[in-house]
C-alpha cells in the first residue's frame, strides 16, 4: 500500500490492546518487549494504540516473545466464538469503558502483582482468599 496510509479497525486497536494486556502480564516493558522482537519501543508504543497496523507475521512473533498462542490476542472479539455470526455489519469491539474487567487498569495492577508473588503457594493462597471472598468456594 504505496502512498497510502492504512485505515485503522477497531479490531487494530483491540489487538493492541491485547499486546498490552498480555505485555503488563509479564512485566514487561515496552522497551523489553522491542528488544526481544528487534523492533523500536516506538514501534511497540504503535502497535498497542493502533498507531500502526500489525502484520500477521509480527503479531506470530510477539506472540512467541511472549509465550501465548496468536489466538489470544484476538479472544473477546465479536464472531470469535461458535455461538456468534456475522451480521453483515462491520464488527465492533466492546467500548473500553464497559463493564469488561480485562479494560481496566486495576485489572492490571492485580495481575502485575499476582505475578510478582514468588512462589505457586502464595498464588494459590491468593486465589483460595478471593474464592472465600466470593463465596465461590
Amino acid at each position: 500500500m504505496v502512498g497510502r496510509k492504512a485505515i485503522i479497525t477497531s479490531v487494530d486497536e483491540h489487538i493492541g490492546q491485547r499486546i498490552q494486556l498480555r505485555r503488563v502480564m509479564l512485566g514487561l516493558s515496552q522497551k523489553d518487549l522491542a528488544d526481544v522482537c528487534g523492533i523500536s519501543f516506538q514501534q511497540i508504543q504503535k502497535y498497542e494504540t493502533a498507531g500502526n497496523r500489525i502484520s500477521a507475521s509480527r503479531l506470530f512473533e510477539i506472540s512467541t516473545a511472549m509465550e501465548t498462542p496468536v489466538s489470544f490476542f484476538f479472544l473477546g472479539l465479536p464472531g470469535n466464538t461458535p455461538e456468534e455470526t456475522r451480521s453483515g455489519r462491520r464488527w465492533q469491539v466492546a467500548d473500553p469503558d464497559s463493564d469488561d474487567p480485562l479494560s481496566k487498569n486495576e485489572t492490571l495492577r492485580l495481575i502485575q502483582l499476582y505475578w510478582k508473588l514468588p512462589t505457586d503457594d502464595q498464588r494459590n493462597m491468593i486465589q483460595k482468599m478471593l474464592r472465600a471472598l466470593t463465596g465461590t468456594e
